[in-house]
């Protein structure tokens, strides 16, 4: 993909809580060209999908981790652009605290932000199709000097990079189902499958 930019294996099941997260994005997963629905308009975009994992409590001085004690995980889609009005640059300044330079904007490389640290806003949202309520990010931004300061936590997710043009096979494994289904359904992944299929070896030539 042009702009280098996972989403945890299984569902973890507990909603992550609303208000400001300390958080490392560990996972960036290309997804391909995906069709979206804006305005009754259907078009065929870009998106690639941040996951980060979650430090801290909840209200209750709970811990932020699953049953099996993995820290809660959260994911993001965006479309890769860095445009001026492009939803991820302005999540990216947001989260770096400054804006890109004309020169950083054409070099930057998504792999980048893989092990940085931010502040995550999270808010709820009941959804109209299933009635579900969804914990949804909504910015980004650098951690406080104190909490620097006082030392970040150790990250517990390794740190995984998803390339659908050059795909490591062992990576896609780990990823769930239907995130599997998602990338398998994609122009760019039929392509690559269909080239594979096209170059494998007749067995019934003799030798």
């Amino acid at each position: 993909m042009s702009l280098l930019i996972s989403e945890p294996k299984g569902g973890d099941h507990v909603l992550v809580p609303e208000g400001n997260h300390l958080a490392r994005c560990y996972r960036v997963i290309d997804m391909g060209t995906q069709r979206s629905v804006w305005n009754n308009v259907e078009k065929a975009v870009k998106k690639v999908q941040i996951v980060w994992e979650l430090h801290g409590e909840n209200d209750a001085g709970e811990p932020l981790i699953t049953e099996d004690g993995r820290p809660l995980a959260i994911s993001r889609r965006f479309t890769p652009s860095l445009a001026e009005k492009a939803s991820l640059r302005a999540f990216l300044v947001s989260w770096r605290g400054c804006d890109f330079t004309r020169e950083e904007g054409k070099k930057f490389h998504f792999k980048n932000i893989l092990d940085k640290w931010c502040m995550l806003n999270v808010t709820h949202n009941v959804s109209d199709k299933d009635k579900k309520t969804y914990a949804n990010i909504t910015s980004a931004t650098k951690v406080p000097v104190a909490i620097q300061k006082a030392g970040l936590p150790d990250g517990i997710n390794p740190l995984c990079w998803f390339d659908i043009d050059s795909p490591d096979m062992e990576v896609f494994e780990t990823f769930p189902d239907y995130l599997k289904k998602i990338i398998s359904e994609t122009p760019e992944w039929r392509m690559r499958t269909s080239k594979v299929t096209d170059e494998a070896p007749d067995d019934d030539i003799p030798f």
